[in-house]
C-alpha cells in the first residue's frame, strides 16, 4: 500500500516538473517593415500688410470696436504680437486688424501704438457710433422737492424825515459895542446892582 502511494506521488511530481520545466512555444508572424516617406509640413503664412505692437511702450495696448476712444474696448494685443492688417481710418489714425474671438473677427487699434509692414491698406468705413448706455433723466415730482420759490414781502413804506433846521449865529458887525465889553465885567456888573439893591431894600426896612 505504502509503496503504490509512493509511486503514485513520483508520478504526479514527474509530470508537474515537464510542465514547468518546458518553455512555452511562442509562435511570431514576420511582419512587413511598412514604408516610410516625408509627410509633408503644413505651415502658412498670413498674406498681405501685417502690424507688430511695438515693444518699446506698454506691456499691451487696448482694441476697440471702432476707430475711436468713444468705442467700446473688446480686447488687448501683447507688445510683439504680430496680426494681419485688413484697413485703415480715413484719418490713418487707426488700423483695422484681424482679431478673432469678438464679433466680425477685427478690431480696431490706435496706429502709434503699432508698427505696419509695407503695403497699402484701404480705407474702411468706421462701424455706428454707439449710444450712451444710460440716460440721465429727471424725475419732476422729485425735482419739485427741492424748488425753493421766494415768498415777496412788503417793503416798509418811506417816511420823509424832518426838515433839517440849521442854527444862525451873530456876527461880529451885528453885535455892535457889547463885542468890547468883556463878559466878567458885564457879570461883575449885575453882580453889583444886586447888592446895592439888597442894601438899598434893608435901609427901606428900617
Amino acid at each position: 500500500m505504502r509503496l503504490r502511494i509512493c509511486g503514485i506521488f513520483l508520478l504526479i511530481t514527474f509530470v508537474t516538473s515537464v510542465f514547468i520545466i518546458t518553455p512555452d512555444r511562442v509562435t511570431a508572424e514576420k511582419l512587413g517593415q511598412v514604408e516610410t516617406q516625408a509627410l509633408p509640413t503644413v505651415t502658412g503664412t498670413a498674406s498681405g500688410p501685417m502690424v507688430t505692437v511695438r515693444s518699446d511702450g506698454e506691456s499691451f495696448v487696448n482694441v476697440r470696436s471702432g476707430p475711436g476712444l468713444f468705442y467700446d474696448k473688446i480686447g488687448v494685443l501683447l507688445a510683439g504680437q504680430q496680426l494681419p492688417a485688413k484697413g485703415r481710418s480715413a484719418g490713418g489714425d487707426w488700423i483695422l486688424v484681424e482679431y478673432q474671438g469678438v464679433e466680425g473677427g477685427v478690431a480696431w487699434v490706435y496706429a502709434s501704438f503699432v508698427n505696419v509692414s509695407p503695403g497699402s491698406l484701404p480705407i474702411v468705413e468706421p462701424p455706428p457710433t454707439p449710444t450712451a448706455q444710460m440716460t440721465s433723466t429727471i424725475d419732476p415730482t422729485l425735482a419739485a422737492q427741492f424748488v425753493v420759490t421766494a415768498e415777496a414781502t412788503r417793503l416798509p413804506t418811506f417816511t420823509e424825515p424832518a426838515p433839517l433846521v440849521i442854527p444862525t449865529y451873530v456876527t461880529t458887525e451885528q453885535q455892535g459895542f457889547l463885542n468890547n465889553i468883556p463878559i466878567g465885567m458885564i457879570i461883575v456888573s449885575f453882580a453889583a446892582i444886586g447888592v446895592l439893591l439888597m442894601l438899598f431894600v434893608l435901609i427901606q426896612g428900617r
